[in-house]
């Protein structure tokens, strides 16, 4: 017993100098722009280190296993200010030799930064863009999307309302570009899966200030008379990623119909009540590391940090061409609290994942749904297919 206890004592006592410079880095870029502090809910409100706790988590997950290998993991946060172009960010981190950079950026501003790191070796993980164009016409072969796609979460939701039998929906559209995207996927998965949109209307962000004093009374008001006069329908579906109404609907709607989407029913890549297959350890840790819980954008993060030490570990090397080429194989898979392995789509780069369904306080449902059958994988059902893309990858 003293010997395993002395044995244990070696391999978990901190490195010496001599074994620090035997270590092999890997060195990890984390870009982004400066969170969004606006939200309808003040307990919507981002953490200052949304996203990069969970990248931080993953370096710590990595060390854990590269210790052994004589492996060090290391992330370097980089903010861009507004309107910043990333070329003089992306060649600095390249000059500190980084090869691999969490990109926590809007879609046009991660394709210019695709454009700035092509040519100096290094790979981009999309943590935040949810737009299907990245992974379609504007896909890039040094970009990695760990984000789900809009057509992914709304793929994700339509199956699930679906199998409810609720086919019947009033699609409500926010009028900002980002509200339309969502709009266009949900009517895609609409078609997709045999639900029937019965009535769409826009509604229209007239400014002002989103909380008032009066406001709930206003609202109840407003909300009540923009959904009246709906043909029968058994759910409301809104995409209101600008957050502007969507969380004023449920319980507000002049007839009593459960709300989806933007809100009531969210699909995400992440909860803080999830805790399935081992979830439940992630999240604690999580919470005692950052005293908060963990958010979509932080596993995103995290999967993507993961994505790295994995390949790492699995080719036992830190070179970054090694690392690369493992991640893009066949051979690649990432378990991550889902219940099965992520994989990625060797057309266009996306990472295969389960979609959680919540209600903003429990997980109710995890998509893809049972009975949606695909003969490669059942994810697959969940966004644009292979027969489907418009990626040539560049």
């Amino acid at each position: 017993m003293r010997r395993l206890i002395l044995i244990l004592a070696i391999m978990l006592a901190p490195l010496t100098s001599s074994a620090i410079a035997q270590v092999n880095e890997v060195r990890i870029g984390y870009l982004r722009t400066p969170p969004p502090r606006e939200a309808l809910s003040l307990i919507d409100l981002p953490a200052e280190n949304d996203g990069l706790a969970g990248a931080e988590l993953a370096v710590a997950d990595n060390n854990t296993t590269g210790r052994f290998l004589k492996q060090a993991f290391l992330i370097e946060e980089t903010r861009l200010a507004d309107g910043e172009d990333p070329s003089q960010a992306v060649t600095a981190m390249a000059d500190r030799g980084i090869s691999f950079v969490i990109a926590d950026l809007d879609p046009d501003l991660l394709l210019k930064t695709a454009a700035a790191a092509q040519g100096r070796g290094i790979l981009l993980f999309n943590v935040g863009a949810a737009d299907d164009r990245l992974r379609e016409e504007d896909c890039r072969a040094n970009v990695i999307h760990v984000a789900p796609t809009r057509s992914m979460l709304a793929d994700a939701l339509a199956q699930y309302l679906v199998f409810k039998k609720w086919r019947k929906w009033f699609l409500v559209v926010g009028s900002h570009p980002k509200d339309v995207l969502y709009g266009d996927a949900l009517r895609r998965a609409a078609k997709r899966f045999g639900a029937q949109i019965v009535e769409e209307r826009i509604f229209e962000d007239t400014g002002g200030a989103r909380q008032t004093d009066s406001g709930v009374a206003q609202v109840q008001r407003k909300i009540a008379v923009f959904t009246q006069s709906v043909p029968a329908y058994d759910v409301l579906v809104a995409a209101d990623e600008s957050e502007v109404f969507a969380a004023y609907m449920p319980f507000r709607t002049w007839d009593a119909r459960p709300v989806a989407g933007s809100a009531g029913l969210v699909p995400t890549s992440w909860h803080a009540s999830h805790n399935q297959w081992a979830a439940l350890q992630m999240q604690s840790r999580f919470q005692k590391r950052f005293s908060r819980f963990m958010t979509a954008r932080d596993i995103q993060a995290w999967s993507a940090v993961r994505m790295v030490g994995e390949s790492a570990t699995r080719t036992a090397s830190t070179d970054p061409q090694t690392i690369t080429r493992y991640l893009k194989s066949p051979d690649f898979s990432l378990a991550a609290f889902k219940g099965q392995k992520l994989t990625l789509r060797d057309w266009n780069l996306q990472l295969r994942q389960p979609i959680l369904l919540a209600d903003g306080r429990m997980v109710v449902s995890v998509s893809p749904q049972e009975g949606f059958l695909h003969q490669v994988s059942e994810l697959d059902t969940l966004g644009f297919d292979r027969p489907e893309t418009k990626c040539k990858l560049k």
